[in-house]
């Protein structure tokens, strides 16, 4: 499909598309590519651009969503006159991840703007290894077998050239080592050192953390001398038939959560907890069933190291750190990394290493993050360990609901084990001093951890209970007091007379949704606007319609898809917008948004039909800046992060697996910025009527995915 715009301006040079690899590409078309123009220039090119395709062909992109079930929320910002509401009504929680297809976008005025595909990953170079290492100092090192390969780099065994002693196992004068290669021109270098030496300089030789004794450069790798280890668990569990010991899986836990307590109080999360990277001791030395965890490519910061304080909260549904099987689910729907995502993955890791499998995994294709996270967000943590021990549930369910900036409490995690494994440390599969640790220091601090205040403790809003629903999610603005109207189950052939009877009464229509193929109104007397066309079409959407009404100076200002994939659109006069382009999307097409936001376009309206999109974006807004929070659920917490910050909810869709809020910073300051949602069964016409009486009135509304 192409991307519809109005043409573009004088000496302005036209997007070349290039066409993306991974997807089919359409069919071209013979005209420019066309932009917008704002004060209703006439397109010469618009006849050339229409074509026998009537309806916009889809692209997919990653798309990821969450919600927890609750009754009725209020938060109140720090500034007195905000005050932002979502309450619900039965409704459930899910979560997912986002994939990404081909998209076909339109912009006013008929051209064609293909984005880009995805440029081929940087595998480094394959330049040969040096037969001989010696750097930062270290002594002479001969290549030997190769250890591994990862995402940032590749382990080989170096052995120590003219050993005096061959006694010495580990440290700066080891016999044998572990040399990592990175290749200067790899993604891991960014024209520099490898970034994992600076997290390495910041943890090596803390708890659980191998030490790097030498680091340097010789020739075109980057290389670290680092302790050889031992096995890892994957290693241990696969050479075991796949099976593993409760005993050693819960001595595992014990040992892993304090590593990842250690890693946390030093200001960094791993990023990629999975059995992979868990390796023990060399065999044969007093460190043999010592646990350490490895691979820091992806780690980062959770707090700041300036101010000490916890990043901000962001979500970018096109960003994935780790692994798919263990990743969290924030890490798949593009959230920033915190605490919480390092000890979800390590559940995983647990269940995995305790049961064999996990019930995500064989899924394929270009869409299996999705499927994954998807599934993920619907597994209760029942239902994932309803073969092991309760505490293994108790885990899991206290990790799934922590919050983005919440510490853990590691010790109490600590603990849910300690009644699994044998009292006596010494004769325990995994050396476990390290936890032993932690728990006297947080006892003195704390006093004994018990059952009953891990009860007292437990959380409260359940993220991942409740099952999926499909239900409408409204918003409502507070407004001076104005005159509004709704419809809902609107046929077909009644809704031309429900618009035409608006316009008589002054009212236009500010928002529309649909359910069951039925259509659902909002008209208002406070657009602004001074004109309105309607089109109802069995396309999604109609390109050449918009293109005409495009050219006669309307934008669209409100659309709606429906389940048998028909759509309504408004087009308005009298609108602030400049410019406005449109993409029609198999998935939640947000690397194009993100695109747009860098050419100073942002979402005006939103749409879905079955498990298509439609974002329209224009120019114009008064926004001045925009973010999107995207879930498999109803992505409570970040709506709530999201209106603490000053954003509010502007535009809304969902399909039938995921919900997508668009949030916008308005670069005037309303009057009044209080903001509610509500989430119900049926169309909320009481609910509205108790809102208009507190002077709220709907802004937004869509029918979709929530939980109950």
């Amino acid at each position: 499909m192409r991307d519809l715009r109005s043409r573009p301006r004088r000496n302005r040079a036209l997007n070349n598309p290039v066409p993306n690899p991974i997807t089919p590409q359409p069919v071209p078309h013979n005209s420019e590519d066309l932009l917008l123009t704002v004060r209703g220039r006439q397109r010469r090119a618009a006849e050339q651009n229409r074509t026998s395709n009537k309806n916009s062909i889809g692209v997919a992109e990653r798309n990821i969503v969450t919600k927890r079930g609750r009754k009725v929320i209020k938060t109140r910002s720090p500034k007195g006159n905000k005050v932002y509401r979502e309450e619900e009504e039965g409704i459930r929680v899910f979560r997912g991840g986002v994939e990404e297809k081909a998209m076909d976008e339109y912009d006013s005025g008929g051209g064609r703007s293909g984005d880009k595909g995805p440029a081929a990953e940087d595998e480094g170079s394959t330049a040969p290894l040096p037969e001989k290492v010696q750097v930062g100092g270290s002594p002479m090192y001969k290549i030997d077998r190769k250890l591994g390969k990862g995402g940032f780099g590749q382990v080989y065994v170096g052995r120590r050239v003219g050993a005096t002693s061959v006694n010495e196992r580990t440290g700066p004068g080891a016999v044998e080592v572990a040399l990592k290669f990175e290749h200067r021109s790899s993604k891991g270098c960014n024209y520099g050192p490898p970034y994992e030496w600076q997290v390495y300089s910041a943890l090596g030789g803390s708890h659980g953390v191998p030490r790097v004794h030498y680091k340097g450069r010789q020739g075109d790798y980057y290389v670290m001398v680092m302790d050889m280890l031992g096995p890892s668990l994957w290693d241990v569990w696969n050479n075991n038939s796949h099976t593993m010991s409760i005993d050693m899986v819960a001595c595992i836990a014990i040992e892993a959560i304090s590593i990842l307590e250690k890693m946390h109080s030093k200001g960094y999360v791993h990023g990629d907890v999975k059995p992979e990277n868990f390796l023990l001791g060399p065999p044969g030395t007093p460190e043999e069933k010592k646990l350490f965890l490895v691979d820091l490519g992806l780690a980062t910061r959770w707090r700041d190291s300036a101010t000490g304080l916890h990043v901000e909260y962001d979500q970018r549904p096109d960003v994935f750190r780790g692994t798919v099987r263990y990743a969290s689910v924030h890490a798949h729907l593009g959230r920033t990394g915190s605490r919480r995502d390092d000890l979800e993955s390590l559940a995983y890791t647990l269940v995995f290493l305790l049961r064999g499998r996990l019930p995500w995994q064989g899924y394929q294709g270009d869409n299996k993050g999705f499927l994954v996270c998807k599934k993920k967000m619907a597994t209760s943590p029942e239902s994932l360990c309803c073969f092991c021990p309760q505490p293994f549930r108790q885990f899991v369910e206290f990790v799934v609901n922590l919050k983005f900036d919440e510490e853990p409490n590691y010790a109490k995690y600590i603990s849910l084990f300690d009644g699994i494994v044998g009292p006596n440390p010494d004769i325990r599969p995994i050396n476990t001093d390290g936890a032993q640790k932690l728990i006297c220091q947080v006892g003195h601090k704390r006093g004994r951890l018990t059952m009953e205040e891990e009860d007292d403790e437990q959380p409260k809003k359940k993220i991942r209970m409740g099952m999926p629903a499909t239900q409408w999610i409204s918003v409502y603005n507070a407004r001076r007091p104005m005159k509004q109207r709704f419809h809902y189950n609107v046929a077909d052939v009644r809704l031309s007379q429900h618009i035409e009877k608006g316009n008589v009464d002054g009212l236009y229509v500010s928002s529309v949704a649909s359910c069951s193929n039925l259509w659902a109104l909002i008209m208002d007397a406070g657009t602004g606007f001074t004109a309105q066309e309607h089109e109802l079409s069995p396309y999604f959407l109609h390109k050449e319609w918009i293109m005409e009404q495009w050219e006669k100076n309307y934008y669209i200002s409100a659309i709606a898809g429906a389940n048998n994939g028909s759509s309504l659109v408004v087009m308005s006069k009298g609108t602030q917008y400049l410019q406005q382009s449109y993409k029609v999307s198999d998935s939640f097409p947000f690397k194009w948004i993100n695109k747009k936001w860098r050419e100073g376009f942002y979402v005006t309206a939103m749409a879905t039909a079955g498990t298509r999109w439609a974002i329209v974006m224009s120019r114009g807004t008064g926004f001045s800046d925009q973010v999107v929070e995207l879930d498999f659920l109803y992505p409570s917490e970040g709506i709530h992060r999201r209106w603490d910050g000053g954003y509010r909810i502007t535009s809304t869709a969902a399909t039938w697996d995921q919900a997508a809020l668009v949030l916008s910073f308005p670069r005037r300051k309303p009057a009044d910025e209080t903001q509610e949602t509500l989430r119900t069964s049926a169309f909320p016409s009481t609910h509205v009527k108790e809102k208009w009486a507190k002077n709220l009135y709907i802004a937004s509304i869509c029918y979709g995915r929530t939980v109950s």
